[in-house]
């Protein structure tokens, strides 16, 4: 519904701009007004998304410099535990709004489309019952015994139909001049850009400004025929004489891509072709903006997929055969990661927003505008690979089961994106975050060689011991810990040995043991980074990399 309401409103707002434009150029061509208005027309047909989506599909050269960091290549392999939620609230049936507009939309349509349908097969029986005429013009013509105006029918293979007896109320000057007016209608397609309008007002009938563009282009298409007839030589008292009389004989034809005589309002126009002067001709300034302009319509939404696809999560390198995805049962407890088929995934009671933790390891802070049901709503996921992988065990080495546990991230995050249309995009944002500096009196740590194994554990909670860790993995364990980005800026790049205890319970305060309610004698983490490692937790505004989600939706059960 968003991308619909999205569409319209950027349709409606480039309508207004060739309002403006067309109001701009007012004492020029009425040529160049038609334009204006058949972009607007054409541009309810091709949505913005669709053309940042052409963009995005665009693959850059190896040497195009990357516009943003796109891939998420180096991550934490040390994540922490999310605590299970409380399980969803039942939801209350809601009026199914989506359907009833539906159903209202394809009416409107269907009900236009069988108007315009059997007005087509009218002109059409009137075509294949004419007699054709031996007259020297760019398609067939054809003399009809129908009381409709002299107009062009069809739009691949169009003829001119012409009433009988036309002659007898038209005198020759009177003649040429209609013979020359549809012949523009016919070398300038006019009922193929009529058609395709009639498809913009059958798929938004419901858009009052649909049917507005759609008179304006009859105007000016009308106007600028009528001056290509003058230009030509006809007089405009015999033109605007015939245009009478044929209005004044026959019926206005029934469809707007069946362009006749008529179509406009018929004062205005008479008056005009009394009156008319040649246009000013448009300035070489304004057809440079005109140009700019029809170039950026496109180029711009192109150019924006272009930069979003350097802004974009990589698409998964591994995929799966089959996803079975159930809504899990009421009251289920606790949230798991299991071994699947074919050394597959299976998740049980799981949140999308755990999903989405796991898929990319990363804490649940660094996804932003995401929908409170990500966190609530729990499924049951049995992910196949699409080809057989291993079944980690306890006796697989620790280097082989990593590496079927990220391709096991990788095949989940395909069924984020395939099954529940998640759309993510990367931005760097604003946002709380810590810095951690060295204390007074600097860092109590000490380096050690970094030829050796690496290891950082969390075995118990409010202990981590690292051996020969870089300062990344004690800022990524803290960011987890404390549900902020925090930015290594204590200057140290070398490995060491900690060892670092704390109260997980306490305050950000040292914790004495006679404190009520509290018999530990361990200090809060703030305190402890200071007295245990010579470290400090700054609290301050910073930048920050988060993902976006731009769209995700709830799966179908299977």
């Amino acid at each position: 519904m968003n991308a619909i309401l999205n569409h319209l409103w950027q349709s409606t707002l480039l309508a207004g701009a060739a309002a403006l434009a067309a109001l701009a150029l007012r004492r020029n061509s009425p040529r160049a007004r038609y334009w204006l208005w058949l972009a607007a027309s054409v541009k309810f047909l091709i949505p913005f998304s669709l053309l940042v989506w052409t963009g995005s599909r665009i693959e850059l050269p190896p040497t195009a410099p990357s516009l943003h960091a796109t891939t998420v290549e180096e991550i934490s392999a040390y994540f922490a535990p999310v605590a299970a939620r409380p399980p969803a609230r039942p939801m209350q049936p809601a009026f199914p709004w989506p359907h009833v507009l539906g159903a209202m939309w394809l009416f409107g349509v269907s009900f236009l489309m069988i108007r315009w349908l059997r007005r087509w097969r009218t002109i059409r029986k009137v075509a294949r019952r004419g007699t054709k005429l031996p007259l020297c013009f760019p398609v067939p013509v054809l003399s009809s015994p129908s009381a409709i105006e002299p107009g062009v029918f069809g739009i691949f293979r169009p003829v001119l139909l012409l009433p009988e007896g036309l002659a007898d109320h038209l005198t020759p000057e009177q003649l040429d001049a209609v013979l020359v007016h549809e012949s523009r209608h016919v070398l300038c397609r006019d009922n193929l850009s009529a058609a395709v309008h009639m498809c913009v007002e059958a798929l938004f009938w419901f858009h009052p400004l649909v049917w507005w563009i759609g008179a304006r282009l009859t105007d000016e298409r009308e106007s600028d025929r009528d001056e290509a007839v003058l230009r030509q030589g006809s007089q405009p008292g015999d033109y605007a004489q015939g245009i009478v009389n044929v209005c004044r004989t026959y019926v206005e034809s029934p469809l707007s891509c069946a362009a006749g005589i008529s179509g406009s309002d018929l004062k205005k126009r008479i008056r005009e072709i009394m009156m008319w002067r040649a246009p000013l001709p448009l300035t070489i300034r304004g057809r440079v903006m005109l140009s700019l302009a029809a170039l950026a319509l496109p180029s711009i939404p192109v150019g924006i997929g272009i930069v979003r696809a350097q802004s974009l999560p990589a698409d998964p390198k591994y995929g799966y055969e089959v996803a079975s995805i159930h809504r899990s049962a009421p009251g289920e407890m606790g949230e798991r990661f299991s071994p699947g088929p074919r050394g597959g995934l299976r998740t049980t009671n799981t949140s999308v927003m755990l999903l989405l933790q796991w898929a990319f390891e990363l804490p649940d802070y660094r996804f932003v505008e995401a929908p409170g049901w990500l966190s609530f709503e729990r499924y049951d996921i049995v992910l196949t690979p699409d080809t057989p992988d291993l079944a980690p065990s306890p006796d697989t080495p620790a280097k082989d089961a990593l590496a079927s546990y990220h391709r096991n991230q990788q095949r989940l995050r395909a069924v984020l994106r395939d099954r529940f249309g998640l759309v993510l995009r990367v931005e760097t944002r604003e946002m709380p975050v810590y810095a951690l500096i060295q204390a007074k009196g600097g860092t109590k740590l000490s380096a050690v060689p970094g030829d050796g194994p690496v290891s950082f554990r969390n075995n118990a909670k409010g202990r981590i011991e690292g051996t020969r860790a870089p300062i990344k993995m004690l800022t990524d364990f803290l960011a987890r810990d404390l549900g902020r980005p925090v930015n290594d800026e204590t200057g140290l790049s070398a490995f060491y040995d900690f060892r670092l205890e704390w109260d997980p319970e306490a305050e950000s305060g040292p914790v004495s043991p006679d404190t009520p309610g509290n018999a530990s004698s361990r200090p809060s983490l703030f305190t402890a980074l200071t007295e245990q490692l010579g470290l400090r937790l700054q609290s301050k505004k910073g930048q920050a990399q988060v993902y976006v989600i731009e769209r995700i939706e709830r799966p179908s059960d299977n």
